[in-house]
């Protein structure tokens, strides 16, 4: 996550772990940043809520400067 640490902005988020076995919440805030299958790529505003749902599910999520 230290990649993203810039203010503003957009960042991108890959799913790279399964949400199978996992707390319902947490599989509903993959949804909620739009990620609901392996590989899934989006690129999101860095705001405060996006960090907040990306910190929740940092452990089935990539997250990097967009290119």
């Amino acid at each position: 996550m230290a990649a993203a640490k810039k203010a503003g902005g957009t960042i991108r988020v890959t799913q790279i772990g399964s949400p199978i076995g996992r707390r319902k919440d947490q599989r509903q805030t993959l949804i909620g940043l739009g990620l609901n299958k392996m590989h899934r790529t989006r690129e999101l505003e860095d705001t405060p809520a996006v960090r907040g749902m990306v910190d929740k599910v940092k452990h089935l999520v990539r997250v990097e400067d967009p290119k």
